[in-house]
């Protein structure tokens, strides 16, 4: 068996968190380091636009300047998501795809399961859900979004990201993200039914470690 590489979680701005990722992927292509894992948080916080995304068509730039949000690229597809600084967890796993499972949406069970273990660990049962042609695969509590992800392969070398809601302020969230037509409290209003957060199951406040520790154990 392969040893891998963690990371453990870390605070960047944007930019630099990006950065990191890119640099661990080329690096992985050149096999000059192992497969990893990594763990991090934003701050400022920031909104990251999937790689084939315009960024003015995903965020409303006046938003950005009100919160001092920052945007940028990721190097894998999806949409467009807000970053909490404090709200979240975001990991990055980069490693030759058949070191995890052989096709893509091998893929995505393979590491959501892995998600799932860390939220029974917290109290909390997920349910993976497959996507389709518009969504990527996701893990959902009683039917609410917790965990999103989006992936880009090159040379066989994947690079996926992900989020674990931590805790979800979405007022605050839709005000910076366009949702196709929807102005801004429509979608705060949808988004209440379809997201939630580890601290809105548990109905509690949770340090960050403790989420960390979970998430390395699964």
């Amino acid at each position: 068996m392969k040893t891998w590489r963690l990371i453990p979680l870390q605070t960047d701005n944007a930019f630099m968190n990006m950065a990191i990722d890119e640099a661990i992927l080329i690096s992985r292509i050149k096999d000059a380091v192992p497969n990893t894992i990594r763990f991090y948080q934003w701050k400022p916080s920031a909104v990251s636009v999937g790689k084939n995304q315009k960024i003015l068509e995903q965020i409303y730039p006046d938003a950005l300047k009100k919160y001092q949000v920052d945007a940028v690229r990721r190097t894998s597809g999806g949409g467009a998501v807000y970053h909490d600084h404090r709200g979240e967890i975001t990991y990055s796993i980069t490693a030759l795809k058949k070191d995890i499972a052989m096709d893509f949406t091998s893929v995505y069970v393979k590491i959501y399961s892995a998600i799932i273990d860390a939220l029974r660990l917290l109290g909390i049962p997920a349910d993976f859900v497959e996507g389709d042609i518009k969504n990527c695969p996701n893990l959902t509590v009683n039917g609410k979004k917790i965990s999103g992800s989006a992936q880009t392969i090159k040379r066989e070398i994947i690079q996926q990201h992900g989020t674990l809601l931590v805790s979800v302020d979405l007022e605050k969230m839709f005000e910076l993200l366009r949702i196709g037509n929807l102005d801004c409290k429509l979608a705060f209003k949808i988004g209440k039914k379809k997201i939630t957060s580890i601290q809105n199951e548990l109905r509690h406040d949770i340090k960050i470690n403790t989420v960390e520790n979970a998430l390395k154990q699964g």
